[in-house]
């Protein structure tokens, strides 16, 4: 009995120190606003981006165009060469901006366009900015640059406090801003499922991933700025000079560290990439091929996502209506897949009236976070008896032209899905519960037969049996894994290629009563 009140008085004083964070911290951020901005009006033929982009709107009037960019390299290189073009503006949000190679090489970037004039403002959600502080806190003091970090913790030193907050207000911590946006000039728009980091654009040494951007002009390019807009005068986004003070010096240091950084010898492979492609009006007129359409727009959450309201507005509300409206087939594309009961209802529903549903996912071996791999494995079972199709990308599912620095080791991050050969979307939405109820995400829903076809092609290439894994059930019902190794078809009875160690934790997690947060 005395445990028990000992149990229920720390229970009660968790929730009130919870309750009390909670409460500080909304009334901090209602003092710590930032002055609302805007997107800069385009012109005809201002910038460099104007004179090209227009002749290209006029000739196709009140469409979109879409580029697909998949290779890596092509990933880093449209971004940087876009950003020198810049004359204008970059608005620039991700959930993740590390401090590693690339990260910094774009970094460069973007510091050397507002050294030109170019106003940029830069969202960044807070939870992996733990050691990027000073650098952020630099950029913030250039008078053409202005940072944003949304949902901050107010504890910026010390992990201790850091960790106490998250814990005292975990059901607000655990909310995130999932998007990826690159926009320039309002002309050009890359949205799809790359943060930025080497493991996006093939410069990690252990493992890469595989992932898809849209590059996008025309009427978009409006859109997603006014997802931006939204989401940089929202009450969850804070200036980061509310939460730490500037420092004068911190630039000059910040450029020094960014320049020796080009003289690095694991710098010139990117650099190198960058002179062969000359410029990103080379790469409009030339690399990129440019598929156009009137049935093209941006879906997002609203920023308010993040504080649990306007239900009605989440990205599912726009997504399920195109997929539950399949008449032939569905291909779904998500690193982390974990459907639910529901999820798991509704794509065997479409099974049911005929529809082939296909879903490619991570296997054990491949992905970089086994613990929501622990979400999604119980679920296979009872989709396979349903007749689901699942691929699992192999571990070693890679191409040689995807990283420059010898990883052979692939992990999937594609975030898309494909709807009767007709319809697709392609962002950093992924199938589980934490992009349905906790994330805010974004990304482009389409209609172009040609580009359509490409990302379905895409689709077949990575499920066949040299780069995944198809699942199927025995007749006593156990699953198997089917897949090719060294060009010979093999079959398993448990996850191929994957540790005891990661098995351990997958088994862990799919029994914890979790699955809301993965």
């Amino acid at each position: 009995m005395q445990i028990l009140l000992i149990l229920t008085a720390g229970v009660g004083l968790f929730a009130a120190a919870s309750f009390l964070a909670v409460l500080s911290y909304g009334y901090f951020a209602r003092r710590a606003p930032g002055e609302p901005g805007y997107a800069l009006e385009v012109e005809p033929d201002k910038t460099e981006l104007d004179r090209a982009i227009t002749p290209l709107l006029e000739a196709h009037e009140g469409q979109s165009g879409l580029a697909p960019v998949s290779g890596n390299l092509d990933a880093f290189a449209v971004r940087a060469l876009s950003a020198r073009a810049a004359g204008r503006s970059l608005d620039l949000m991700y959930y993740t901006w590390k401090g590693d190679l690339t990260g910094r090489l774009l970094m460069q970037e973007v510091v050397s366009a507002a050294d030109r004039g170019v106003r940029v403002r830069l969202l960044i959600d807070d939870i992996n900015t733990r050691g990027l502080d000073l650098a952020y806190r630099a950029l913030d003091t250039h008078p053409n640059i202005a940072v944003r970090l949304f949902n901050p913790s107010r504890a910026r030193h010390g992990g201790l406090r850091r960790g106490i907050e998250m814990v005292l207000r975990f059901f607000s911590v655990t909310r995130r801003m999932h998007n990826k946006a690159w926009i320039v000039d309002g002309r050009i728009a890359i949205v799809g499922g790359r943060n930025v980091g080497d493991e996006y654009f093939g410069a990690a040494e252990l493992s890469n991933f595989r992932d898809i951007d849209m590059l996008m002009v025309g009427p978009v390019v409006h859109e997603t700025e006014e997802v931006f807009d939204a989401y940089w005068n929202s009450e969850v986004a804070m200036p980061i000079r509310r939460l730490l003070r500037p420092q004068k010096g911190r630039l000059r240091m910040l450029r020094r560290g960014l320049s020796r950084l080009t003289r690095k010898e694991r710098a010139r492979p990117y650099i190198e990439q960058l002179r062969k492609r000359v410029s990103a009006l080379a790469m409009l007129k030339s690399e990129l091929e440019f598929h156009w359409t009137s049935d093209a727009r941006i879906v997002s959450d609203p920023p308010e996502k993040a504080l649990a309201r306007g239900t009605k507005n989440w990205i599912m509300s726009s997504l399920m209506p195109v997929i539950m409206s399949a008449k032939k087939s569905v291909s779904i594309t998500s690193p982390y897949f974990v459907p639910g009961v529901d999820g798991c209802a509704r794509l065997i529903g479409l099974v049911a009236k005929g529809v082939d549903v296909a879903v490619l996912t991570n296997s054990l071996a491949a992905t970089d976070v086994a613990a929501v791999h622990g979400g999604y494995a119980p679920y296979r079972r009872t989709l396979l008896a349903g007749g689901v199709k699942l691929f699992e990308l192999q571990k070693a599912g890679w191409d040689n032209d995807m990283s420059l620095f010898g990883s052979r080791h692939a992990s999937l991050h594609t975030k898309a899905f494909i709807v009767d050969g007709e319809t697709a979307f392609v962002g950093s939405f992924n199938f589980d519960p934490r992009s349905v109820s906790l994330n805010t995400e974004m990304g482009v829903l389409f209609s172009e037969p040609a580009l359509v076809q490409r990302l379905q092609d895409l689709f077949d290439e990575e499920t066949s049996p040299s780069m995944s894994f198809r699942l199927y059930l025995d007749d006593a019902r156990k699953i198997v894994w089917e897949g090719e190794e060294d060009g010979v078809l093999q079959c398993w009875n448990h996850d191929p290629e994957a540790s005891l160690r990661r098995r351990a934790v997958a088994r862990v997690v799919s029994v914890l009563p979790i699955e809301s947060q993965l």
